[in-house]
């Protein structure tokens, strides 16, 4: 089901700009701000960006533990918001991060900074989130 709140925050676009150019640390200080004053449904959908914002920021520190822990936590926050949300792709995200986190999964520690790399380098692709026209 397409769900639309009555006025997507300006804040979210700008953190949704942030996630897709990497910046996840950002990302993370301007939706934590949103998340903390939404109330419900917005509240529950917004920590779920915010959490695979900040286990995307782990990875890219070599954390996998925390990456793991906070893309699994993400993902399944943002399963109840299928397929789409707040003129947002969150099957496309949810499937993406999903990607991401059996990556993290089959990697030892030891492997993460080479991993890590390979984003730098292209090889493999962060999420990213797809905004998409109201009229699905």
């Amino acid at each position: 089901m397409f769900e639309s709140f009555d006025s997507v925050p300006q804040a979210f676009w700008q953190g949704v700009e942030e996630f897709n150019q990497q910046e996840f640390y950002a990302c993370h200080d301007t939706l934590e701000a949103l998340w903390m004053e939404a109330p419900e449904p917005n509240k529950r959908f917004y920590q779920g960006v915010l959490q695979i914002a900040v286990g995307c920021y782990h990875l890219g520190n070599h954390n996998g533990r925390g990456a793991m822990i906070l893309l699994g936590e993400g993902i399944k926050r943002l399963k109840d918001y299928l397929p789409l949300n707040e003129e947002i792709d969150v099957t496309q995200l949810v499937e993406e991060s999903s990607e991401l986190l059996h990556l993290v999964q089959q990697t030892e520690a030891s492997e993460l900074a080479e991993l890590v790399q390979k984003f730098d380098e292209n090889v493999f692709s962060w999420p990213r989130i797809i905004r998409v026209s109201q009229t699905v």
